[in-house]
This record gives structure tokens, sequence and C-alpha cells, in this order.
């Protein structure tokens, strides 16, 4: 089959390259989104699979948006057969999908209807879930709604983080999504209609929603810390304003103000038990050991951290 691949995100790769070495079908064209400043100096760089494309030797397309007649025109000329769609991060409307024989697929990090949306493996761990999938679905008018056609489920590890969570997804995404191209090559795709009353949507997250709040559970914060690694990533200040990342921490028993220092090795009481503080940066300064900060910046059992 003649397929277009559309995508944007480091997730997206993985996908890419097990169709290219597979060798069975042609990618006759890559759609990414346009270069975004990035950077200090806010210098025009391009998305992750636009990169690993072009290196690939593939020709590849930006349009600022997918629906313009001039993208929708460069897509028909292309012929394809087939859509397949990871982590583009563009609405994708019906004149588009309509151009491909076989319509479109896509790559989606979670066990769908849950967790539809723009950050579903964050979620995943924000909930404290032991479990979660990858999905292969169609494309539909309504965001991540259309029909199931592989599904397979992954165990969640408790010290995942997004970043990991990511990695190992990514991986499970290409295979399935190979099996998936198949089915529809065969003419054997069973559709699953999604379950409408199971749908959890879920929204895009924000830098602020990195910023620890003391007064919830410590095992509600830990799974905050995990999720946003690396994005946005955890935050709280000290005693004296200062501003630090949270990378790692472990729940202990404490009780105590939420906030409040149980002990001068960053134990912090939190709404609902205590929090270790094992991995941190100060602002400026690189990730280390909490007893490495300790030794440079020594904080006192009974000081809080707002």
């Amino acid at each position: 089959m003649r397929i277009v691949f559309m995508g944007s995100a480091e997730l997206s790769i993985p996908s890419l390259r097990a169709m290219l070495e597979a060798g069975v079908d042609e990618v006759v064209g890559v759609v990414a989104q346009p270069d975004r400043p990035a950077g200090r100096r806010r210098e025009p760089t391009p998305c992750p699979l636009k990169a690993f494309a072009a290196a690939q030797g593939l020709h590849v397309m930006t349009p600022e948006r997918i629906g313009d007649p001039q993208a929708v025109a460069a897509l028909a000329a292309l012929r394809p057969d087939l859509l397949v769609v990871v982590a583009y991060g563009q609405y994708i409307p019906q004149r588009v999908i309509g151009l491909a024989r076989h319509e479109a697929i896509n790559v989606h990090p979670s066990l769908l209807p849950r967790y539809r949306g723009s950050a579903p493996i964050q979620w995943t761990l924000l909930n404290g879930d032991e479990t979660t999938g990858v999905s292969i679905i169609y494309l539909a008018k309504r965001m991540d709604a259309g029909d199931i056609i592989r599904q397979e489920r992954f165990p969640v590890s408790r010290d995942d983080t997004s970043g990991t969570l990511h990695d190992k997804l990514a991986v499970v995404g290409a295979r399935l999504l190979l099996e998936a191209i198949d089915d529809i090559r065969r003419g054997a795709v069973e559709r699953t209609v999604q379950d409408e009353a199971q749908a959890v949507e879920v929204r895009k997250l924000a830098k602020e929603d990195g910023r620890i709040d003391w007064s919830l559970p410590a095992e509600a914060i830990r799974n905050r810390i995990r999720a946003f690694d690396p994005w946005p990533g955890s935050f709280c200040r000290l005693p004296d304003g200062e501003m630090i990342k949270v990378w790692r921490a472990e729940v202990e028993a404490g009780r105590g103000m939420p906030g409040e220092l149980l002990d001068d090795r960053l134990l912090a009481a939190t709404g609902q038990g205590a929090l270790r503080l094992c991995e941190v940066q100060p602002a400026g300064g690189k990730r280390m050991p909490a007893e490495a900060f300790l030794n440079g910046r020594p904080l006192a059992r009974g000081e809080t951290l707002p």
C-alpha cells in the first residue's frame, strides 16, 4: 500500500522506523508540524519526526494547517491508500481522511475510551493506574473516538515516569501498528465501537500543573512527580522562597502541617502521610541527590515548604 505518515513528537518515530524496516508498504510522504522557535535563542527548529524523516530521505510536508486547500491538494497528489497518524498534534478533517482508500488510523497510548486527549500517559500516572496500553483506531470526527482495530494492555511500573512509560509504549505501538496495517491489507479488520459510557476525556497539561500542593496526600504528590517528568517538572519553594524542582520522591510515614519538614533530610508532611524528596534540582543547577543538595543548603526540622 501507499502510505502517508503523519506525526511530530518523539512518540511517532518508532512507528515510522518500524514501517520503513518492515519494507512491506511504501511510505510515499510524511506530514509533520512546521518548524517552531526553540532554545534560548528561539531559533526555528524542526520537530523530532521531521528531523528523523528528512534523515531517511523521505519527502516531508509541513503545512501550518493540514485542512488548507493547498495541503489537501498536495496530499491528494501522493495518491495514498492509507494515512497513519501518530502524535501529529492537529485535528484532521474528513476531507483529508477521505483522500485515502482505507482512510486513516491512529496510534494512541492508552486503553481507549479511557484518556482521550493529548496527555494520556501523564494522566495514567497522575491517577496511579497500574495498567495502561496502546490502541490502534480509525480516525473519526471526534478526537480519539474512532473504532478500535487493535488494543493491547501494558503494566505500569511503580517507578515509571512519563518519560520511561512513553518509550515503552512507543515500542508497543509500533509493533501493534504493523499488525493493524496487515489486518487492513488482508481485509481482516475487526472494528470495535468504543463504549461512550466508559469514555474519559483529559485536558492538556500546563506548566503551572507542576507546582506541588503539600495539602494533597503523599501518594498523589508522588504520582504527580512521576507524571510531570520530564515536562513540566514538579517544583516547590524553599522556606526562603528559592524555587527547586523535585524529580524523585518516596512515601513514608509521618504527620505534620502540610509542607512542614519532619527531619533535616527533606521529609515533608503532606495532607496524608509524608514524602521524602530524593532527587532535586536547584534553580540554574543540575539534578542531584537530596543529600548532595543539603550539603550546600541545609534545612532544619520544623521549617516549612510554602
